[in-house]
């Protein structure tokens, strides 16, 4: 089995729907924010303190292994199978970028720190952040950037 690339595992296990659905609201928001210097600055505020899949999963897998530790300490020693079913998500995820609660948390709008940064850094390169710097050459168009935002 080949271990998938950490930047592109869980994308790779997001259906297609999903994944347009992220691009889309990506694309609208570096519209939306891109117009003025204090749209940007406040939308990448907004963007620090976004959890991405990555830590939702990680809250979630604590959440429940303490819950199925303290019902196998107070109930019934059985419930020891749920942190123990957690773990082997949680090394499934690791290892393949997959879970079951990744499409859960997927429809819900988590997205990776990947998709994330895509956003952060259109919106930096609208405002100016990169002046100066080049790709092949030239300075980015900003029209570009709403057409590349593709993974």
């Amino acid at each position: 089995m080949k271990i998938p690339k950490s930047t592109k595992r869980v994308q790779r296990h997001t259906s297609e729907l999903i994944k347009e659905r992220i691009r889309k609201n990506i694309k609208l928001s570096i519209i939306v924010h891109g117009e003025s210097s204090a749209a940007i600055k406040a939308r990448l505020r907004e963007l620090d303190y976004e959890w991405d899949i990555e830590r939702a999963i990680e809250a979630n897998a604590a959440a429940f292994s303490l819950l199925g530790l303290g019902l196998a300490s107070t109930i019934n020693k059985r419930w020891l199978a749920l942190p123990i079913a957690v773990a082997a998500f949680l090394m499934q995820h690791a290892v393949q970028g997959w879970c079951p609660p990744v499409p859960v948390l997927r429809r819900l709008g988590f997205r990776t720190t990947y998709e994330i940064d895509q956003e952060r850094y259109a919106l930096k390169v609208l405002r100016g952040d990169f002046k100066g710097l080049t790709v092949n050459g030239k300075m980015p168009d900003p029209e570009e950037l709403y057409k590349r935002v593709n993974y």
